[in-house]
């Protein structure tokens, strides 16, 4: 499972031109399902996005998480992340999950997300959205299950 990951001051998704989730201040994610990615791999990116420590304390130093700031997550389902353009100019989806599996692991994500008490807003899986955010910092953190990155 991979997510790209930027702390925002605001975001929000829309599907024609009708906003479907937004929020304030806190974390945009766009989180793609591998093929063979497991339930394991779900709650390991949702910890790690919830835990995952880029707000400032006090002092100025990147120290503090979503769930200590209080803000929320909006969670994007995007198959885009596991495109592979190695070998062309034209990227192969083979890496992605299948459309039934990844939605139920993209639910879990949010699901786990949800239990901890942050607010968390989606988008539509399998539509075509338009992402709007203000990158805060900017700061762009990328996430993968298997640790790649």
């Amino acid at each position: 499972m991979r997510s790209v990951i930027q702390r925002v001051t605001g975001a929000s998704v829309a599907v024609n031109g009708e906003t479907v989730g937004a929020i304030g201040q806190g974390l945009m994610v766009l989180l793609g399902v591998k093929a063979g990615d497991t339930e394991k791999d779900a709650d390991y990116i949702a910890d790690k996005i919830l835990k995952l420590r880029i707000f400032e304390d006090e002092n100025g130093k990147m120290n503090r998480s979503v769930l200590d700031t209080g803000g929320s997550v909006l969670c994007v389902s995007q198959f885009t992340l596991l495109g592979d353009a190695r070998g062309q100019n034209r990227p192969g989806f083979t890496q992605a999950e299948a459309p039934e599996r990844a939605n139920q692991l993209y639910e879990r994500v949010c699901a786990r997300m949800r239990s901890q008490g942050v607010t968390v807003a989606t988008g539509i899986f399998r539509t075509d959205m338009q992402v709007s955010l203000v990158n805060d910092g900017p700061v762009t953190i990328l996430l993968d299950s298997e640790k790649n990155f």
